[in-house]
């Protein structure tokens, strides 16, 4: 059911080896079963926000078909000649097995040129070679990429799902815990099942899971600074308490707030919906090439306050 127990890492040693121990998604593991029951793959194009299982079930896939098995993450190996020696090279050997897989995670990291020669990789070796793609972004990954693999979008299993797993967890390492500080820390970093992992583990203190302050502000921060920009009335104000949060909160990622501002527009920005969508979109877009994410935040703050309350 679950990994390599020689690791200490919790992610690494209850990652799962087989579908029985995969959480969620559950139509998307009854497609996988036909294909490992058949022994045949298709190349495969899995998408969804990180930490939710992708790059699990491209492994456990790898490992339950008669196979080689290349892995190479994107974000690392991400040019043309990655594509043209190291893949090639991989696809292009006669190997002792049923098929060669090449798993290609956070696939969205690859540059169009890369993408493009490897359009006709897949193309060619198709006959003994596989591809599963991982990526956060399916957006980025060009169209003939896409139409030539399955596509799945993988969504993260529910936070009770999750939450049973942490105690499941815990109890196997004979860790002390409390069920609300397990909810505070799924809370925090759902729907990244790594990041509540990495969590949990780290807030041990002697066999006992203990939870610091700063959990539970990050846990509730994007619904505080909502809370704040519905219910004051002054700018300044509202700005203030919104830097001080932020702050508190210690939260180094806002990808996951200027989502949650677009998923809210309706129960904050009636009548500045349209500007305030272009503001959020401009800002996502540039938070990439930001160096401090706080400061590009707390600006984009700025100019949805100034637009709210215009009238």
């Amino acid at each position: 059911m679950f990994g390599n127990t020689e690791h200490t890492l919790f992610v690494e040693k209850y990652r799962p080896t087989g579908l029985d121990g995969y959480v969620g998604n559950e139509h998307i593991v009854d497609k996988v079963k036909i294909y490992l029951e058949s022994g045949d793959v298709p190349h495969l194009l899995l998408y969804g926000k990180a930490g939710t299982g992708k790059t699990t079930l491209a492994k456990i896939i790898a490992n339950n078909v008669d196979s080689d098995v290349m892995y190479i993450n994107a974000s690392d190996e991400n040019n043309v000649e990655t594509v043209r020696t190291k893949v090639k090279n991989f696809a292009s050997t006669i190997g002792f097995k049923r098929w060669k897989i090449v798993i290609l995670d956070e696939a969205d990291y690859m540059t169009p040129n890369g993408q493009a020669a490897l359009r006709n990789l897949m193309e060619t070796f198709s006959k003994t070679t596989r591809f599963i793609l991982t990526c956060n972004y399916v957006e980025k990954i060009i169209d003939p990429i896409q139409s030539r693999c399955q596509a799945f979008a993988i969504s993260p299993p529910s936070k009770t799902d999750v939450a049973k797993r942490m105690v499941d967890i815990l109890s196997a390492e004979k860790v002390n815990h409390n069920v609300q500080d397990i909810v505070t820390i799924v809370n925090n970093a759902y729907p990244d099942i790594r990041r509540i992992l990495n969590a949990c583990q780290r807030q041990i203190v002697d066999n006992t899971l203990k939870i610091d302050e700063t959990s539970i502000l990050q846990a509730n921060y994007m619904t505080e600074v909502l809370q704040i920009i519905q219910n004051e009335s002054d700018t300044g104000t509202c700005f203030a308490k919104i830097r001080q949060l932020v702050a508190d909160s210690k939260v180094k990622d806002f990808t996951d707030l200027y989502r949650f501002l677009f998923d809210e527009l309706d129960n904050y920005a009636t009548g500045h919906i349209g500007p305030c969508i272009l503001i959020l979109a401009e800002s996502q877009y540039q938070d990439a090439f930001a160096v401090d994410k706080e400061l590009h935040v707390m600006a984009t703050m700025i100019k949805l306050l100034s637009e709210l309350k215009q009238e």
